[in-house]
């Protein structure tokens, strides 16, 4: 059974709500925090190892590090709830039952950073979460955890909830501070950097929804215990949202030592694929990261189990791995189109950028016209070439990584699933009413054609 941190109290009816999250021990870290220092606070949540819990990775506390502190100059800390990535839905969770947790760790995060004011920018279409929250921020205040003079330490903290109006762009955390101060959420060029200047030209951390939540459990058990969960630089627990064509989606928590096979098959995750099918492939970070097939999914290109953290995902690197990313774990069985679901992914990036740069502007839609008139039956060999090359030309060539998030899925399809592709146009009738099925996927890829196909 793997062990809980941030959903151990999530069964209890009306967790939601001060008085019960209370009684479970909710909001010590808080009694315990306030009596440390800020630096004592962000000592241990380096020693924890904690990593950035929305896609990057990026150890937590050397990012808290980097907040630079002028005299006389505001901090803010700004938690992105901008749950955007398709196939990701556990920040939604976390907000939805377990709101106090967000709260708790906000004010031990903001009086780490000496922020008397943090904001939580939430994704515009979680409507009925933003209630949850400001109900709770009031709980919070009225039993002294939150606004002026915070147990009688003379510390103080306000956390307001503002509302973003539906665009992905504002996942990325300058665009959300562009958004967050009233204009278009549009990504800045960075440097400079938030911690130096970011909300209104102020030093500023943005991190994640599960990653602030994580701060709880680091304080009260210490961020050395902390990091005795997981396994090498993948300290902790992880929250995944699984979907896609698994007996049992939902969301749940995993310390990183198990094996991507027993997630998908065991009873306690995700209960295997219904109706007897079988895996063909597998997004196991949200939309932006590597489609790879069930070959290199359970085991890496060396023949080892490929386990369900940051370092086993991304071994082999694009060429036979993929990324953790945002823990979106999206399931494909055999009956599954990767160049459909190719399509699909091309049309939300297509839709959702921003135009600001000109590789992502005219890119985007380009490899989504070109997906759709091969997915049609209509597609040329010469149209597969076209979309690698389009692909190529978007990535790195972005102020943010919209453009990255883009290409990834598209060019690993091409990468992994190429003879599907080509089976698309040379079917151009056949395509349209049958799917290629499972093909060699299932089977060990020899490292050597494995690279031939990149």
């Amino acid at each position: 059974m793997s062990k809980k941190l941030l959903l151990k109290d999530a069964h209890i009816e009306g967790i939601r709500y001060f008085d019960v999250y209370r009684k479970q021990g909710g909001y010590d870290s808080v009694d315990k925090a306030l009596k440390m220092t800020p630096e004592e606070i962000l000592e241990e949540v380096k020693a924890s190892g904690l990593r950035g819990r929305g896609g990057a990775g990026f150890p937590t506390g050397l990012k808290w590090s980097f907040l630079a502190k002028p005299e006389g100059v505001p901090r803010y800390l700004v938690v992105n709830a901008d749950e955007s990535e398709p196939g990701t839905f556990k920040d939604r969770y976390l907000m939805e039952f377990i709101p106090h947790l967000l709260i708790e760790g906000m004010i031990v995060s903001s009086f780490a950073l000496g922020a008397h004011l943090s904001y939580i920018y939430i994704r515009g279409e979680y409507a009925w979460i933003t209630e949850i929250l400001e109900e709770a921020i009031e709980e919070a205040k009225k039993n002294g955890f939150l606004g002026k003079n915070i147990l009688g330490t003379g510390y103080d903290l306000e956390i307001y909830v503002q509302r973003g109006a539906g665009a992905y762009i504002c996942g990325e955390e300058t665009a959300l501070l562009e958004s967050l101060e009233g204009k278009r959420g549009n990504p800045r060029l960075k440097p400079p950097f938030p911690a130096v200047k970011g909300l209104w030209e102020s030093p500023t951390v943005v991190n994640n929804v599960e990653t602030i939540a994580a701060v709880v459990p680091i304080i009260n058990i210490t961020g050395a215990e902390y990091a005795k969960i997981g396994v090498g630089k993948s300290t902790g627990t992880k929250l995944i949202s699984a979907c896609g064509n698994i007996n049992k989606p939902g969301v749940y928590e995993i310390d990183m030592t198990i094996s991507v096979e027993e997630f998908i098959y065991s009873d306690e995750y995700c209960g295997g694929i219904p109706n007897g099918k079988k895996l063909k492939a597998c997004i196991p970070g949200g939309s932006s990261v590597p489609i790879v097939p069930a070959n290199l999914l359970l085991k890496t290109i060396n023949g080892e189990p490929r386990l369900m953290n940051y370092e086993s995902l991304a071994d082999g690197g694009f060429a036979t791995g993929t990324m953790m990313g945002s823990g979106g774990f999206i399931v494909l069985d055999e009956d599954q189109c990767v160049v459909e679901h190719t399509l699909t992914l091309a049309r939300f990036y297509a839709h959702e950028s921003c135009g600001q740069c000109t590789p992502c502007r005219e890119g985007t839609p380009w490899m989504y016209k070109i997906l759709k008139k091969i997915d049609s039956g209509n597609g040329t060999m010469s149209d597969i070439d076209l979309l690698w090359d389009v692909q190529r030309k978007i990535e790195g060539n972005t102020i943010c990584p919209l453009g990255d998030a883009a290409a990834w899925p598209v060019a690993a399809a091409i990468r992994h699933f190429r003879d599907e592709f080509e089976w698309h146009v040379n079917n151009p009738e056949l395509c349209l009413t049958q799917n290629y099925g499972l093909a060699n996927y299932a089977d060990p890829i020899p490292v050597a054609a494995a690279n031939a196909q990149i």
